[in-house]
């Protein structure tokens, strides 16, 4: 996603959510966000908790590129790509990308990307521990994934 700053300066967020219990697992947020980027980005989530066995993203220039595809194949992870001008295959991350700039990018007017960070953190920590999903039978992804005793995947 992008938005930008009060000076104009534009930024990108990359959003991570667990399809399994829609739980953001993360959302980075900088001016620009490339393939090493984004596999630094994943290999902290996979810290915690492994690797993904799938991994669905869009055609991005961050996801199509070479170091994506050797990152997968490093670790053992299958990028499934949604097809060009089909964001219905990647429901989930639209819903919560759609929910993130309602509550979060159209809200406010940021002065700094530290200002947008603390606020994207603060908000992924009430939409998965606090904001009940009807989706979820009204629990908080935290709450659903507790209750049904599951590993978590990205």
């Amino acid at each position: 996603m992008s938005d930008s700053l009060a000076d104009g300066r534009t930024f990108r967020t990359l959003n991570v959510i667990d399809d399994f219990n829609r739980e953001g697992l993360w959302i980075e947020v900088d001016t620009s966000l490339p393939a090493s980027r984004v596999t630094r980005v994943l290999d902290r989530i996979a810290e915690e908790r492994g690797y993904p066995s799938r991994l669905r993203c869009d055609n991005g220039p961050e996801f199509i590129a070479g170091r994506m595809a050797e990152w997968a194949d490093a670790h053992e992870v299958r990028l499934d790509f949604i097809e060009p001008g089909k964001p219905a295959q990647n429901a989930y991350i639209e819903r919560f990308n759609r929910t993130f700039r309602e509550d979060v990018l159209d809200a406010y007017l940021f002065t700094t990307l530290r200002e947008a960070r603390q606020i994207a953190a603060g908000w992924l920590e009430d939409y998965n521990g606090v904001r009940p999903h009807a989706a979820l039978g009204d629990l908080t992804p935290l709450e659903f994934a507790a209750v049904n005793s599951a590993t978590v995947h990205l």
